[in-house]
């Protein structure tokens, strides 16, 4: 609680409260009150009881000690890549991916007042993506936790100068003036957010397009993506997203994230992945679950 700035910890305090009374209607995420993925939670689930969490690691846990039934975490922007960490928290959180969902992002500046602003705090991922706007009007982008917590420690210091990017959410809730609206540099500005519970849930039948999220790693011979990637090639599977990142300081094994339209029992999904357990040290299913916007 004392990771928040003063104007949010009454109201994480008391959003926190509600949510020990209903658990299975909480939806952790990260970020303080006002936050985009405070807006994700209630645009996913409108009748659940939004819990903040500081860090994504206390969404996850949250989770997993049973104070949520469900966290929501941002996984990739459309303007600026993927959210970083989140390759390595998925894996180590135990968790199973149950659903997607898209936010549109629009970012606002505020401040506590009308003086001209000459620094901005933010997420980096905000920053990242009004970096346009700062640039043409040379306001200095600092990095912070989450977007809300942002606003609210503006709102507590009251520093000239200093603004926030931001919901207008956030704004609203920490009484913050909106100096600019919209400031995003792109009208596209789309994250997708995944939903982890504790125990996996197929999709319904008959519910649409589906998608699958797994991790696998290569074994460190010639060809050997080459050779995993090829039974989703023969067996028509469509593959949406294929990521790699590194773990550990060798540097000699590269693991991957990867999105493929489809589920396991369907027989061309588990030919595929019968041939990439072939081809690889390991595989590991996170989830299979309803497409919140198809990808063909």
């Amino acid at each position: 609680m004392e990771n928040y700035p003063a104007p949010a910890r009454a109201l994480v305090a008391d959003m926190s409260q509600k949510a020990a009374a209903d658990p299975a209607r909480a939806v952790a995420y990260q970020g303080a009150p006002g936050a985009n993925s405070h807006l994700a939670a209630l645009g996913y689930a409108p009748d659940c009881v939004p819990l903040p969490s500081f860090a994504f690691e206390d969404a996850i846990d949250a989770v997993r000690g049973g104070l949520a039934a469900r966290a929501i975490i941002p996984i990739e922007n459309s303007l600026h890549g993927r959210v970083a960490d989140m390759h390595f928290l998925l894996p180590e959180s135990g968790l199973h991916i149950v659903d997607e969902y898209f936010l549109r992002i629009r970012h606002c500046l505020m401040a506590p007042d009308t003086v001209p602003v000459k620094s901005a705090i933010s997420h980096p991922q905000a920053l990242g993506q009004c970096r346009h706007y700062l640039r043409e009007r040379g306001i200095q982008p600092v990095a912070y936790a989450d977007t809300a917590g942002a606003a609210a420690l503006v709102a507590e210091t009251r520093a000239p100068g200093e603004g926030a990017i931001a919901p207008y959410l956030a704004a609203e809730i920490y009484g913050l003036r909106l100096i600019a609206e919209n400031i995003e540099d792109s009208d596209d500005n789309m994250t997708r957010f995944l939903v982890l519970a504790r125990e996996p849930k197929a999709p319904a039948a008959g519910v649409g397009p589906v998608m699958t999220t797994f991790l696998f790693e290569v074994k460190n011979i010639p060809a050997a993506l080459y050779k995993a990637m090829g039974g989703f090639a023969t067996n028509g599977v469509n593959m949406t997203k294929l990521e790699s990142y590194q773990r550990g300081a060798s540097f000699a094994a590269t693991e991957f994230y990867c999105d493929i339209e489809g589920m396991p029992g369907d027989p061309a999904v588990d030919r595929a992945l019968a041939e990439l357990e072939f081809h690889t040290k390991w595989v590991r299913v996170l989830g299979s679950y309803r497409q919140a916007r198809p990808r063909t």
